[in-house]
Formats: C-alpha cells, structure tokens, sequence
C-alpha cells in the first residue's frame, strides 16, 4: 500500500502484501509451488544470471516467504532479511554464513540452551572458538575481544531469566571494534524492541514463537543490513534451510494481529508478575517491567512494554518446583513460548538441561526457576492456577 507517508507499524502489519493476481483476491493466496515457470529461454538464462530479480525456486524465494520478510524488515527497520524453517536454523545458517575456520564469538552466557550446544559442540568441530560474557559486566566485555573476534551474540530478554542486555552500550562497543552485533529479539518481538535502531546489525527470530502466536508452525528469520543478508542467503540457497510457502503465509497473516496480541500478553505478564512477587511461597520473580527488575530503566528505553515471559523461583526448592508442576491443572505443561495460551516450564530439566549445573549457574538458571510464557487467557484464571498450584 502506497501513501504520501510513512504508515504505522500495525498498518504495515496488514496491508504489506504481495502483488494480486489477475483474480484480484483481498486476501493473498498460498503459492505452494516448489518452481516457477520462465517465459522463453532468454529469461531463463536472466534469472538464473541474476539480470532480473524474480522467483526461480522456492528453496531461494516464494511469494509467501517474500511477503513474510518484507513485513518483518519493515517492522525491524531492515534493510533485507531471509526465512527459515525454524528458529535455530535461522541462527545456525547465520552464523555459519558469516563466520570462517579460525574466527571467534565473543556471546553473552544467557542464551537459549540450543543456542549453548551450537556454539560449544558443533562450532568447535570448524575451528570457530567463542568466549562468554556476563550480562550484568558489560565493562569488561572488550577485554575479551580478540584479533580473531568477528560478532557479538546476545539475547534481550534473555531466554528463560529475561534478563536485560544495553544494546545501545553493545551497539557502541561493536562499531568500535568493527564487529557484527547480532542479536535474538524472539522474546520482545518487533513490536516491543527493534535492535537496529540501537546499533544491532541483524536480528534473528523464532518465528515460532510470539510471531505466530499460536503455537502452529516452525519458523524462522533473519533481518538486517542488505550486504550481510546477501551472505546469509547465499549460504542458505545453496544449504537450503527455507521456510515453507505454507508456513510463511501463516506467518504473515499472524503478524497482522501481533500488536493487539502482544498487548495482551504484556498485561497479563505484569499483572502475574505482580501477584507473584508478593507471594510467600515465591523466592523472586522477574519481569522486565517490574520496578525490582535490576535492569528495569534499561528496559523501558528500548522496550515499549515486558513481553510475555515472568520468571520466578518457587520456594523449597527442586521438590517444591516438581510439586508445583504437577499441581498445575489449566496451564500448559510445555517447552514452547508466545503461545495464546499460557505455557509453564521448568528450564533445568528441559530448555537447558543439556548445561551442566555449572553453567546453568552461571546463566542464573537455577533448581526451582520457573519460566511462564503467558497467553492470552483472561488474567483471573492464569493467576487463579498458578496460586493453587504454590499453596
């Protein structure tokens, strides 16, 4: 849709869309087609030169998957980005397109638990090396960059303590050093934080998560500076990592309700949180909008509102935490977030039980930590369950 300015961001939400087709239908079709046809040999030749900009094969682009990361750009301040079949391959294929054998990651140590194996099994076996920074000692990040050190790796929130990250102060070291500042945005969404605008130079998603919103499909996607995308697709037409057509429509006609939706999820997420941390049965809880948050001012300059994970430690314990698990009766017992439903997880024993204990400590993951991912239901019966559920 083209106006005489710039549209707000649940306008680009919806109308963002791929060009109709002589049907002029008001919703945009799936194109579930592996291929796409040329009109004579001389435009065969073209497209695959790289002369015309078109769809050739649906493991490089799709009109579904086109539309799908044009409103992410839009929504991130992007330049270009490209989809993928689930998060961890959109943050796999990234870095693998990025980094070469000798080269060093300079990542936060609170990152999701896949995110942990990737950088401590997998990344070792091509001489790519990495070093952990704490989240709350950003002072002595530069004293671990190296000659070899090419990005910096960091979630914010972070997954399952939503913790909070300075991106301005990582924005400011990584254009010092000339390194590439990648950052996981899944717990805020576009909605609630785009990273770029504090010196981020691609985000990655989840789209399985608060980008569809229900808990359906798996995806994927990267944004940022054309240049570096390009490396990133061409690593990932070749490896083919590509979001299907079916899930990047699903995709994008869930970002059309992601702002209403978010909405909803940061209320009931402040509210719990707030019933929480008044709860004998409760150590602590956290909650990026909570004013006991240690990095609550943080938060509200580069967040418009909490997100939808409250962490918080039962009291007891790791018998405490089971029999609180096991009194749950209306929420989910599940390993997913950003779902319209609300999902309760114990992260040592799924999320990041491949850690060992020590490293769990170090990432502020403790025995009895529970991570809620609250939806959508109405706020009475969330807290109604929780609080049967600690008595």
């Amino acid at each position: 849709m083209k106006t005489d300015r710039e549209n707000k961001f649940e306008t680009n939400a919806i109308r963002t869309q791929v060009n109709r087709t002589e049907h002029l239908e008001h919703s945009v079709p799936m194109y579930l087609t592996s291929s796409f046809v040329f009109e004579d040999a001389e435009d065969m030749r073209a497209s695959f030169a790289e002369e015309k900009e078109r769809n050739i094969y649906s493991r490089y682009s799709n009109p579904n998957s086109s539309e799908f990361i044009e409103k992410v750009c839009k929504m991130e301040g992007a330049e270009d980005g490209f989809a993928f079949a689930s998060g961890m391959a959109a943050v796999f294929s990234t870095l693998a397109a990025l980094l070469d054998s000798g080269d060093h990651i300079l990542s936060a140590r609170s990152i999701f638990g896949s995110t942990h194996s990737l950088f401590d099994n997998f990344f070792p076996k091509w001489n790519i090396s990495h070093s952990y920074f704490k989240i709350d000692e950003l002072d002595a990040l530069e004293n671990l960059i190296t000659p070899k050190t090419k990005l910096i790796y960091a979630e914010s929130p972070t997954n399952p303590g939503v913790d909070i990250l300075d991106l301005e102060a990582l924005g400011k070291i990584a254009k010092k050093h000339n390194l590439i500042l990648v950052i996981d945005n899944c717990f805020a969404s576009p909605y609630l934080q785009q990273p770029i605008k504090f010196g981020a130079d691609l985000v990655i998603h989840s789209g399985t998560k608060l980008m569809d919103g229900q808990g359906r499909v798996l995806a994927g996607i990267t944004v940022g500076t054309a240049a570096l995308i390009d490396k990133v697709y061409r690593f990932s037409r070749i490896t083919g990592p590509a979001l299907s057509p079916f899930n990047a429509w699903v995709l994008s006609k869930s970002l059309e309700t992601l702002a209403i939706r978010v909405d909803r999820h940061c209320e009931n997420a402040l509210k719990l949180a707030e019933f929480l941390e008044g709860h004998p049965n409760v150590n602590w809880v956290k909650y990026p909008f909570l004013k006991s948050h240690p990095k609550y001012e943080i938060a509200k300059k580069q967040m418009k509102a909490g997100g939808c994970v409250v962490a918080f430690e039962v009291k007891g314990g790791l018998e405490a935490g089971q029999k609180f698990f096991n009194a749950i009766k209306l929420l989910s017992l599940s390993a997913n977030l950003g779902d319209s439903r609300s999902i309760v997880t114990h992260p040592a024993s799924t999320t990041h039980s491949k850690l060992s204990t020590e490293e769990r400590v170090e990432s502020g993951i403790t025995d009895g930590m529970v991570r809620i991912s609250v939806g959508l239901e109405h706020i009475d019966d969330i807290i109604g369950d929780i609080e049967q559920a600690l008595k």
